[in-house]
Parts: C-alpha cells; structure tokens; sequence
C-alpha cells in the first residue's frame, strides 16, 4: 500500500482511522484535527492547565479507566448546562487547574488513543490554536496531518469540511516544506475560505440546531489560544 503513504511528502494529509493505522508509523509526527468538538475542547482545557486523557469508547469503561487515574469523566452526552463537563466545549469554560479529565469521543479520542502507539509524536490541533500547533511541529521531519471526520448514521466516515481546513491552515502554516497534493489541496481551500463561512457548513448547523451556537463559536476562534497540545503518555497537556 505504498501508493497510498505519500511518501514523497514530508507534510502527508488524510482521513480518520484509517490514516493513523496505516500511515502513522511513517511519521515522525501526528497532528489529530476534529474541530467539532474534540480538538477544541482539548484546547480549551490544557490551556487552563487540565490534563485531558482522550478515550476511544463512550461505555463504563470510561469510568473504570477514569477512576483508575483519579480523574473525572466528561458526559457521554454533549451539554452545556448542569454539573460536570462534556464534549461542548463551552462546558470546559471555566475547568480548574490541575483537573484530571477522561475525555471519551469515538473520533478524535480514538484517533489520538491510536495514534499514541506509534513511534510518533502527536499533537491535537485545530482552529483555536493554529499558529501555536504549526509551530511546535514544524521542526519535525515527516508530518501526518489527520483530518477525523464525523460520522453518518451507519458508523461510516463523513468527511467533515472543518476538519479539513483546519487540517490545511496547519499546512498553510508550514513553509518551505514539501506537501502533498492532497495537503495542497487542504491549504489552498484554507485559504481560499474565510473561517467563518465554516459557520454554515453541515456539522455547524447541527450543532446550531440542537442549541449548541455557543459551541460553534468557541470551535471556530482561529488562534484564541496560543498553546500546542502535545500527547505525553496517556494524556494532552500544554506546550
């Protein structure tokens, strides 16, 4: 499968699972993008001084494995209201310095779960904080950019726009570098687009619709925080 690797690329951009198990192990670094609502509430958080232990499955396994590290777990159900925190980032507003937060998200938690037994180092970026992503990668040599994507009602793969323009403002951000076409293609639709026309796109709307506008704010505030989240062992925390 070495016509799919990118190889000739030091900056490789592709899809969901598929990208961090096939492709990883090439990469000395892994970028996971889920802009709604994964990568943002990471940000948010390790930017307040939480720790964030990304969770692959949303079951009572995820307390199991909270309680073993003396963490809380964010609700299974996004919310913005009531006690505790969830995958609405507006519920991680106001999250205290030095929580332990299981963050369990079939997306980008599960990428990011999987991304962590390769070789690589890896980074959860996404439209809040470009700038400081980009730049805490761009001394590694061979990039994966992995743009997760959300999913349609039968589990499979919904491209999701978000995802791959936050994916190429990275890209957009890394010059003198060799891309891609496929990270081509990401950057020049960054910066063809204005961030705010991501306001209209499906996976906004949705969120819109169910209550959640505060949300899609928060996810599309380019560089809002100027911190890079880097994976150490199990969990995010702040570069």
């Amino acid at each position: 499968m070495s016509f799919f690797s990118q190889q000739p690329f030091d900056i490789r951009l592709e899809w969901g699972t598929n990208a961090v198990e096939l492709m990883a192990g090439e990469a000395d670094c892994v970028i996971i993008v889920d802009v709604m609502s994964f990568s943002s509430c990471v940000s948010l958080a390790v930017g307040q001084g939480a720790w964030v232990y990304p969770y692959p499955w949303k079951d009572a396994s995820a307390e199991e494995y909270a309680d073993r590290l003396g963490a809380v777990t964010a609700s299974e159900t996004r919310r913005f209201a009531g006690n505790g925190y969830s995958l609405s980032p507006a519920s991680l507003a106001n999250i205290a310095q030095g929580t332990k937060l299981v963050l369990p998200s079939p997306n980008g938690s599960a990428l990011a779960f999987s991304a962590r037994d390769s070789a690589a180092a890896v980074f959860c970026g996404g439209l809040r904080n470009l700038s400081a992503t980009a730049a805490s990668c761009k001394a590694y040599s061979r990039i994966l950019v992995v743009a997760g994507g959300e999913k349609w009602p039968d589990g499979s793969l919904r491209p999701a726009l978000e995802d791959w323009l936050a994916a190429g403002g990275i890209v957009s951000l890394l010059p003198g570098r060799s891309p891609s076409p496929e990270a081509q293609a990401a950057a020049a639709a960054y910066r063809a687009l204005a961030p705010s026309t991501l306001r209209q796109c499906s996976s906004a709307r949705e969120l819109i619709e169910r209550g959640f506008s505060a949300d899609v704010d928060l996810c599309l505030a380019v560089d809002a925080d100027p911190h890079a989240c880097r994976l150490q062992g199990d969990r995010f925390t702040r570069v």
